[in-house]
């Protein structure tokens, strides 16, 4: 029995392709980026969230992964030809070691503590005191020209 070797070669190549672009996991501490490194040529670059996680590019196979806020969302990059060369769900966590949560009267405020104490902007906390932080920091970006 002759076994046509066209259909088999796709076969093998799209599991090929499929094993590529399985879905991964990337964690990244909030306020920090990771480089990543592809496989593949990337042209286009998706991010589920852009408040949880952001994405810079460097060149065409090396991208950076930026954590905003703590979540969950997910990243994909894909080729020219629309193929995806990459997938991961992409889990921003807090650094803790470090944090300090103090509960006024049933209100928290987190500080970061290394080396000294800062106020740190942190989910959960007292409504007044995390708006107060994010004013705060709006302010300093438009000083610096930041966005």
């Amino acid at each position: 029995m002759m076994i046509p070797v066209k259909p088999v070669l796709a076969a093998i190549m799209s599991l090929a392709v499929a094993s590529i672009a399985q879905a991964q996991q990337l964690s990244v501490e909030a306020s920090k980026t990771v480089p990543l490194r592809l496989a593949g040529s990337a042209s286009s670059i998706v991010i589920g969230n852009k408040n949880i996680a952001d994405v810079a590019v460097h060149d065409e196979r090396l991208i950076f992964v930026t954590g905003k806020s703590y979540g969950t969302t997910n990243l994909m990059v894909f080729n020219k030809a629309g193929e995806e060369v990459y997938s991961a769900e992409v889990v921003v966590t807090a650094n803790s070691s470090n944090l300090v949560t103090v509960n006024r009267a049933g209100q928290n405020q987190t500080y970061d503590c290394a080396p000294v104490c800062r106020s740190a902007l942190t989910l959960g906390d007292d409504p007044a005191y995390f708006s107060n932080l994010i004013q705060q920091q709006l302010q300093a970006q438009t000083l610096t020209g930041g966005n």
